[in-house]
């Protein structure tokens, strides 16, 4: 894989591009509801020299009901134009801890047309403990124009995904935790259901990356991890998750395995586990 082809970067390649005026950094880090401290407040204290903020909460369309939904086109433009990025520049994207958001912010750069974007392989946490710079307070971006055009065919609404529940023609993975999947344990926002779409597959998003290191797993590793949930990587997958976010991590994975055109359930379980919804699975897959 090469760096043209590969969706990560090594914290070497971004620690010598670090004053590289058309690469731009942006700190993805995102915690659910109620975790403290906030991600903004972490990112405050510290974060890679010249890293701007890039709030999950706020890229969003704000007249929705369910949290973090893709923007219009014209409000990505926007708000990445904000944070200093124009068409030309190399995003490269981390988070904190955890793997959670950066590859979901990578995705939304892919779905509005911007195909010049990374995610920094071990975010923060490999960075921290290979010594390098940090900085804190805010930054102060010189804005920039950013034109976005959305993919829908990177991303389902609903009725595609209770569609395909009778047509099974896209494998939907579940990225949250075990007992999350298998409704043995209530949902961390209030109100939901507790269980899985029928007919999907679970991936646990934290079991694709070293905890220890923060670095994602070997190719080989990430395909074992797919094919032993039973997922054919050489037929459609969508992916899903709490809320569209963790579900990143599973399309960087697929991506990474060449599965250049999965897609992303962006309301994910917050809107499927709402009352009253769609059906609801529980159990092991």
């Amino acid at each position: 894989m090469t760096m043209t082809t590969d969706p990560l970067v090594s914290t070497e390649w971004l620690a010598a591009h670090l004053n590289d005026p058309h690469v731009k950094i942006l700190d993805a880090t995102f915690k659910l509801p109620g975790v403290l401290p906030l991600p903004k407040d972490d990112y405050l204290a510290q974060h890679i020299p010249g890293a701007v903020f890039f709030d999950v909460d706020a890229v969003s369309d704000h007249g929705s009901s369910l949290p973090h939904m893709f923007p219009s086109a014209e409000q990505f433009g926007r708000d990445a134009g904000a944070l200093g990025i124009s068409n030309d520049d190399t995003v490269v994207i981390y988070d904190a801890g955890g793997w959670v958001a950066a590859p979901r912010a990578w995705w939304m750069f892919l779905s509005f047309g911007h195909a010049k974007v990374r995610v920094l392989d071990g975010g923060l946490k490999k960075w921290l403990a290979e010594g390098r710079p940090v900085e804190s307070g805010e930054a102060s971006p010189k804005p920039a124009t950013f034109t976005a055009a959305f993919d829908p065919k990177r991303t389902r609404r609903m009725d595609q995904m209770i569609a395909n529940i009778a047509s099974k023609a896209e494998q939907v993975i579940d990225a949250r935790p075990t007992p999350r999947f298998e409704g043995t344990v209530a949902e961390p926002r209030p109100g939901l259901r507790s269980g899985h779409i029928p007919g999907s597959r679970s991936v646990p998003y934290a079991t694709l990356f070293d905890a220890d290191t923060g670095v994602m797993k070997s190719l080989d590793e990430l395909r074992a991890a797919f094919s032993g949930a039973g997922v054919d990587t050489a037929k459609p997958i969508v992916t899903s998750c709490g809320s569209g976010v963790s579900a990143g991590v599973l399309t960087l994975a697929l991506y990474r395995l060449g599965v250049e055109n999965p897609a992303l359930y962006d309301g994910s379980w917050a809107e499927w586990g709402e009352q009253g919804g769609p059906p609801v699975a529980t159990g092991a897959a």
